[in-house]
């Protein structure tokens, strides 16, 4: 699959890794954090994504520890058609503690999924199988 990358900024390249299916994507300009706030750190890409196709953005795991924001929706969704030469895309955070992020940190990563097919529901009484345990119960003996 080829994805068509414009650069807003002078980060470095976007790259998929040699193991796993997430790819990093980093903070293009250095953001000064102040806890409580909440900030749109620019990416500094804008994407021409297949159609029918959307990305998935969610921070990396160190996120978190290495600069205490959270993503404000837990998960950024961009659509195929969000594909403008000026469609930037951005991490929604909110700030915990007082931080700073530089240009160029890895600070989120994002994975490229087919969008779901139309889907028709179909009331019933009963769903045939067994019930698991409820909301959270899964493991539990």
């Amino acid at each position: 699959m080829k994805i068509k990358i414009k650069y807003l900024s002078d980060i470095e390249k976007v790259n998929q890794i040699s193991k796993g299916n997430w790819i990093d994507l980093r903070s293009a300009e250095d953001v000064v954090l102040e806890a409580g706030k909440h900030y749109l750190i620019p990416l500094g890409v804008a994407m021409k994504l297949p159609e029918n196709h959307e990305a998935h953005i969610s921070p990396r795991s160190s996120t978190f520890k290495n600069w205490g924001i959270l993503m404000t929706n837990s998960v950024g969704v961009v659509d195929f058609s969000y594909s403008g030469n000026n469609d930037q895309w951005y991490f929604s955070a909110f700030a915990t503690r007082n931080s700073e992020i530089h240009k160029n940190d890895r600070i989120c990563q994002f994975r490229i999924v087919e969008i779901q097919p139309p889907i028709e529901f179909e009331e019933c009484e009963t769903l045939d199988e067994k019930d698991r345990g409820g909301f959270g119960s899964t493991g539990i003996s």
